[in-house]
């Protein structure tokens, strides 16, 4: 057969407590099989660059060993070093990732003061602000990263999450230059509004509660009733919507086209469109896609739960065998440390995701929402009750259905429910518990409760443990 060889690759360090073996240390290889040599080239054209080692050559081999047992040999040697590399490499660009919420990206154009014509060309003129984002979401959310909504069709860059992050808190797109989309998604109130209704030009009000902004990069249909396909649709209605912003399309686009610094801005991010209603509202969803919460309370506990049945001779085996997966588990382990959650809300935690109370019908997943609709009884014994989500579909089973919203920050934006009926989330778990407002299609889920007071305590404690801190954002620095 020739000579053989002995082919090593480097462990794979992996805690075997955590049901992970060691990595394959060696394997037997031929120099002179045509095939065995084509595949060694393919995978690795040069020792250089190569993973396998080659060592000195093994004596005594057994003349009889197949070619066909070698071949298989070998094939697993390069899957487990090409498995390897592909790890290294993921590795290797997870570290060129940008985490949302990283407040670089809000920050506004580098500088102080009134943002200046020179400032903003040095932006534009940077090829990096301009390179779609590789981006990961932060610890909680990162469970949802399946279901991110946009960036395929309107990619996220630095430069075009700052052209949003102005257009949102512009207020000359309202017809009067008094309303902007902070006016109603205000970033300290967690990006909702005081007010149970909107306030728009002319201090008219609506007859909706203004939803969050936030987490949206996990949200398709928007609006209460889910009239918008998505959250670049969104962005541009109330610029044209009579009681919010009161401007037209049309006028909008040329306001904003007239400002030199606005149109620079979006002929270098929109070659050959510039400023359209479209690249406006593609624009502000970027920006809003970056507003997502940090891990909170409950995300640490939770991320800290596969680690409950180690005992200390796993640990110590862990920090042995992968030193990284270690110094995860002592990250997670010190920020519960500093944001733990109180015996109260992990009573409520466990009441909110049993059958008991159902919470988890609609409240699911990273973002805690099915992202769906739902009668839950509000507003519903009005004498003309808002009909939601069958305005859009005209089907009977959608009568009085409404967007269910996300329980992450919910602490931050009172009052509740679409109609901003409830002022308390004290007052969300009492609605929930009489078993809703009866209607003839109100959700099945939607039963009695029987929650005593430290039960009802337990699940607004539990949803106060689900806030987390929301990116820091420049309101200033427009373009003059």
């Amino acid at each position: 057969m020739g000579n053989c060889y002995l082919l090593r690759t480097p462990p794979l360090k992996t805690p075997s407590r955590c049901g992970l073996k060691k990595g394959i240390h060696s394997m037997f290889s031929c120099n002179d099989d045509p095939t065995l040599l084509f595949l060694s080239e393919r995978f690795h054209p040069s020792a250089r660059h190569s993973r396998l080692q080659l060592a000195r050559p093994l004596k005594n081999v057994p003349s009889h060993r197949s070619v066909t047992s070698v071949l298989c040999i070998v094939l697993l040697t390069l899957v487990a070093s090409a498995f390897i590399d592909r790890a290294t490499a993921a590795d290797k660009s997870s570290k060129r990732r940008v985490r949302l919420g990283d407040p670089s990206l809000t920050a506004g154009i580098p500088g102080t003061g009134p943002l200046t014509g020179a400032q903003l060309s040095k932006w534009i003129n940077n090829p990096a602000n301009h390179v779609p984002l590789d981006f990961k979401l932060p610890l909680g959310l990162a469970a949802g990263k399946g279901d991110v909504q946009g960036v395929k069709s309107n990619p996220l860059t630095r430069a075009k999450i700052e052209l949003g992050r102005q257009l949102f808190f512009d207020k000359r797109l309202s017809s009067d230059n008094t309303i902007s989309c902070a006016s109603c998604h205000q970033p300290g109130h967690g990006y909702a509004a005081a007010t149970r209704f909107g306030v728009g030009v002319d201090g008219q009000t609506g007859d909706v509660n203004s939803p969050v902004a936030y987490n949206r990069i996990l949200s398709s249909r928007q609006f209460w009733d889910g009239r918008a396909a998505s959250l670049e649709d969104q962005a541009v209605g109330p610029i044209a919507a009579p009681i919010e912003m009161g401007n037209t399309h049309e006028q909008a686009v040329a306001t904003v086209k007239a400002n030199d610094g606005y149109k620079k801005q979006f002929d270098a991010i929109y070659p050959n469109e510039g400023v359209t209603i479209d690249n406006i509202g593609k624009s502000i969803a970027t920006f809003e896609r970056t507003l997502v919460t940090a891990p909170s309370p409950f995300d640490f506990a939770e991320a800290l739960k596969p680690y409950a049945n180690y005992d200390a001779a796993d640990f110590e085996e862990m920090k042995s065998d992968d030193p990284k997966e270690f110094a995860r588990y002592t990250r997670l382990k010190a920020a519960a440390a500093a944001n733990p959650m109180s015996e109260s809300a992990r009573r409520g935690r466990d009441l909110f995701f049993s059958d008991r109370a159902n919470c988890s019908a609609c409240h699911v997943g990273a973002n805690l929402t099915d992202e769906s609709f739902h009668n839950i009884g509000i507003g519903m014994d009005a004498s003309i009750p808002k009909m939601g989500r069958f305005t859009v579909t005209k089907d009977p089973k959608d009568k009085g259905a409404f967007k269910t919203p996300t329980v992450r920050n919910v602490a931050s934006s009172a009052p509740y429910m679409h109609d901003g009926s409830l002022a308390t989330l004290e007052d969300v778990v009492e609605h929930y518990a009489i078993g809703g407002t009866p209607n003839p299609w109100l959700s099945k889920d939607i039963v009695k409760l029987n929650l005593s007071p430290q039960d009802k305590a337990d699940l607004v404690a539990f949803m106060k443990a689900c806030s987390g801190p929301l990116p820091r954002v420049n309101s200033e620095r427009l373009p003059q």
